[in-house]
């Protein structure tokens, strides 16, 4: 990428830029040009000019002197100092009545005291013994605060009363029974339909079993069409790249189950064996 040649100025028009820095681009380049004659000379060439000698330009379209700091009379800083531990909004309301509304904003005011750090001396924290604003009083004393709270035997409209079903990400059918939940101690929850059925019918699942749908459609929740198997053997059934017993024709699945059950019983007389 050449690189870019060199802009010589006169001291005239130097010191022309220097007073007139903070216009916008735009409008310095266009100025200069008019006044100077300097058809060779760029915005680009100005705003590095600029850069160079640390004299702040202004975006196109910025207005003169916006975004610069807000001066404050000496009066007005030693009112803003001896007031440092009102609020916010009381020094602001305060500052105003004495200086006018039209000196600072409530956000130069905050910014002037951040930068002067005028802090009011509170850090949020409760001490030893304060009281709580709520102290004594009950829950819901606030006013209209009734008008959102529960009443006595309402019943959420989301609830879903005992034998409720739903589906679940796998494609299993869930129900709802009136058990008490072990993990979240609830007097409900929700138990897979197959598994329930089955229990029912054939009691407790064996320790390292698991139920295995035998036509391979797991809405189907009737307890006959679920068998209970060794875990060890879902991987024979399932395949390693694809549902090898799910997907095979329905005269093949009962040859298939039995060949995984062959492999591995003996399996596992090896294991022992050993």
């Amino acid at each position: 990428m050449p690189k870019p040649r060199s802009i010589a100025y006169s001291d005239s028009e130097l010191q022309w830029v220097r007073r007139n820095s903070d216009l916008p681009r735009k409008e310095l380049h266009a100025r200069f040009v008019a006044v100077h004659n300097r058809r060779d000379v760029t915005v680009e060439n100005l705003k590095s000019l600029c850069t160079r000698f640390g004299w702040t330009t202004g975006p196109a379209g910025r207005r003169r002197n916006a975004g610069q700091c807000k001066v404050v009379t000496a009066e007005q800083a030693v009112w803003l100092r001896r007031h440092a531990s009102l609020s916010r909004a009381d020094a602001f309301a305060q500052f105003c009545d004495r200086f006018g509304h039209n000196v600072l904003t409530l956000n130069q005011l905050v910014s002037y005291r951040k930068r002067h750090g005028l802090k009011t001396g509170r850090t949020g924290q409760f001490t030893r013994g304060q009281q709580s604003w709520n102290s004594g009083k009950k829950i819901g004393s606030n006013p209209g605060s009734q008008k959102t709270q529960f009443k006595p035997g309402a019943v959420p409209a989301n609830r879903l009363p005992i034998g409720s079903e739903r589906f679940t990400r796998d494609g299993y059918i869930e129900v709802k029974i009136a058990q008490p939940n072990p993990y979240t101690a609830a007097k409900t929850r929700w138990m897979h339909k197959h598994v329930w059925l089955w229990t029912q019918t054939h009691g407790p699942i064996p320790d390292g079993h698991a139920l295995k749908c035998l036509d391979g459609d797991r809405t189907n929740c009737d307890p006959d069409n679920w068998q209970a198997i060794p875990r060890g053997l879902l991987p024979r059934l399932n395949g390693k790249c694809n549902r090898r017993y799910d997907s095979a024709p329905a005269e093949l699945q009962p040859t298939i189950m039995a060949i995984a059950k062959l492999e591995h019983a003996a399996r596992s007389m090896n294991g022992n064996q050993k």
